[in-house]
């Protein structure tokens, strides 16, 4: 019979997940892989089996935050509605953050530079960015945004609104009295509906 294998991909996922609550509670200098192994119920040697280093476990736990943002903002399939595609989006975004806000920290905070992966790390975030700037295209194509508005720009403002919002819950700083969750997809469509009205001048990034 052969032997179970014991290394595998759920093991590499929970310690993956609690190496990202490590990074974000106290940095990646307090990350100790034997630690870890504990925390996890595991050995070193799976540890080092699966990541190979120290630096690995950060790479791939930079891949991975990537990877499940990628993935959850993907699964909102295009439409017939475009607007209503850029808003679902957004929703999207709030639900992975909040769901996995330790990957979601170290992807849009500082805690991202502990843990590189080389030259594309940058690029592998713009790429996160990608579907939204899609759905605005369909949107012109469609009429539902004015054509001269520059996609980038419509994107790049719904996209800082739900980072805004976003980090105003994860970091505790909330306004007193109001909670983003009501009306985090109301200033949404309000965006949106601003950017419907717009006969922007394209610009691009550019004029920024």
């Amino acid at each position: 019979m052969a032997r179970p294998k014991t290394h595998d991909e759920s093991l590499r996922l929970r310690l993956l997940h609690r190496a990202a609550a490590t990074v974000f509670d106290r940095g990646a200098a307090a990350l100790s892989l034997r630690q870890l192994a504990a925390d996890v119920k595991t050995s070193t040697t799976a540890v080092y089996s699966l990541f190979g280093s120290k630096a690995g476990l950060l790479s791939s736990l930079y891949q991975e935050a990537v990877r499940l943002f990628a993935e959850r903002l993907a699964a909102v399939r295009p439409t017939g509605d475009p607007v209503g595609d850029v808003i679902r989006i957004g929703l999207a975004y709030r639900e992975y953050a909040v769901a996995n806000p330790h990957l979601y920290a170290i992807l849009f905070s500082d805690r991202g530079a502990q843990c590189p992966s080389g030259a594309d790390r940058p690029r592998e975030v713009v790429e996160t960015y990608r579907p939204l700037v899609d759905a605005v295209r369909r949107g012109q194509r469609a009429g539902q945004f004015g054509s001269a508005s520059d996609p980038e720009v419509v994107a790049l403002s719904v996209w800082g609104m739900a980072h805004g919002l976003v980090s105003l819950v994860l970091s505790g700083n909330e306004p007193p009295g109001l909670a983003v969750a009501d009306c985090y997809e109301r200033a949404l469509r309000a965006l949106v509906t601003g950017w419907r009205d717009s006969e922007e001048p394209a610009g691009g990034l550019a004029a920024l």
